[in-house]
C-alpha cells in the first residue's frame, strides 16, 4: 500500500467504511516528501535514543517517516475509527505505538516516565487548525523538557507565533509561547498536499523550549493574567485593558501606580509591548 497514493488511501479508508469528520480537522497528507522533512526537521539535534510523541496521526502518514528516524514513537488520537486503519499502515512499524486518548486530557508526565525513561523526547504532529493553541499551550505549560516541538499549523496561526511585538498580527498567544519557546518558522506546504484540500495554506514551526525562560517573573501566574489583560481590549488603552481583567483585584489607581513603577505609559497599548514589560507590570503589581 502507498500511504502517499490518493488511489490507496480511497481504497483503504472506503475498505474501513471511514468518512472525514469536521470535528476532527481531518486532513491527511499525500506528499511523500513532506512529511519525510517534517520527521527529520522534528529530531535534528536530538540525541539517541530519541523518542517521539506524535498527536493525530491519521492513517499514519507522517507517523511512517517518524518511525524511521525516531527510536519509539507513541501517538495519541482520539478518533476510535482510526486505530483498525493504523494497525494494517504501520503494521511493520515495530517501534509505533497507539494510545486512544485526547491529548489535552493526557497525563503527560505520566507518559513520559512510563514510556520514554532514558530517551530524550520530541513532540512532532499535523495538528488540526481549530485546537492550534490549545495543543501549543498545553505542551509548554507542562513544563516538561522537551527537545522541540514541530507542529504543521495554519500559515495565519504560524505567522502570529513568530511576529513581534507592534506586529498587526501580534497578540497574546505570541507573548505566551515566546515565553515559554524559541519559535522559528520552517516552510509552507500548499493545500495541495492534502486529501481533503483545506482551504487555507500552512506552515512547519519548530518550537525549541527554553532551559531558562527570558523572563523570571516573581509570580507565573500573575504574569499571565497581566499578559491576557493587556490584549484583552486591543482597541483601548493598556491601563483600560488590564482593569477589564484584573479590576477584580486592583483599583485603576493602583494598576496606574504599577505601570509607573514598571516604567510603561498607561496610554500604550498592549501590542507594544514585549514579555519583558509585562514581567516588569507583574513583578510591580505582586
Amino acid at each position: 500500500m502507498n500511504l502517499y497514493s490518493i488511489t490507496d488511501i480511497t481504497a483503504l479508508l472506503d475498505s474501513h467504511g471511514f468518512s472525514f469528520a469536521k470535528k476532527y480537522g481531518q486532513n491527511f497528507l499525500i506528499n511523500e516528501g513532506v512529511p519525510k522533512k517534517i520527521a527529520e526537521s522534528s529530531c535534528e539535534g536530538a540525541v539517541r535514543p530519541r523518542a517521539c510523541i506524535e498527536i493525530g496521526p491519521g492513517i499514519g502518514s507522517l507517523t511512517l517517516q517518524l518511525s524511521r528516524v525516531y527510536d519509539k514513537v507513541v501517538c495519541f488520537e482520539i478518533d476510535t475509527r482510526l486505530p483498525p486503519i493504523l494497525s494494517e499502515t504501520l503494521s511493520d512499524c515495530q517501534n509505533v505505538e497507539i494510545i486512544l486518548e485526547d491529548i489535552l486530557k493526557a497525563d503527560l508526565n505520566g507518559v513520559i516516565r512510563e514510556k520514554f525513561e532514558g530517551y530524550s523526547v520530541s513532540v512532532c504532529a499535523n495538528l488540526p487548525y481549530y485546537i492550534t493553541g490549545d495543543i501549543i499551550m498545553r505542551l509548554l505549560e507542562s513544563n516538561i523538557q522537551f527537545e522541540s516541538v514541530t507542529v504543521m499549523i495554519q500559515k495565519e496561526v504560524a505567522e502570529r507565533l513568530t511576529s513581534k511585538p507592534g506586529d498587526s498580527c501580534y497578540g497574546a498567544i505570541t507573548a505566551a509561547v515566546n515565553y515559554y519557546a524559541d519559535v522559528r518558522r520552517l516552510f509552507n506546504v500548499s493545500p495541495g498536499n492534502f486529501i481533503p484540500r483545506p482551504k487555507v495554506d500552512s506552515t512547519v514551526i519548530r518550537l525549541t523550549p527554553y532551559k531558562n525562560k527570558p523572563v523570571s517573573p516573581r509570580s507565573e501566574a500573575l504574569f499571565m493574567r497581566v499578559l491576557h489583560g493587556a490584549f484583552a481590549q486591543r482597541r483601548k488603552t493598556l491601563i483600560n485593558s488590564l482593569y477589564s481583567v484584573l479590576g477584580g483585584d486592583y483599583t485603576k489607581d493602583e494598576l496606574t501606580y504599577a505601570l509607573g513603577i514598571a516604567g510603561i505609559s498607561p496610554s500604550c497599548r498592549g501590542e507594544t509591548l514585549g514579555i519583558s514589560d509585562f514581567a516588569k507590570i507583574s513583578d510591580a503589581l505582586e
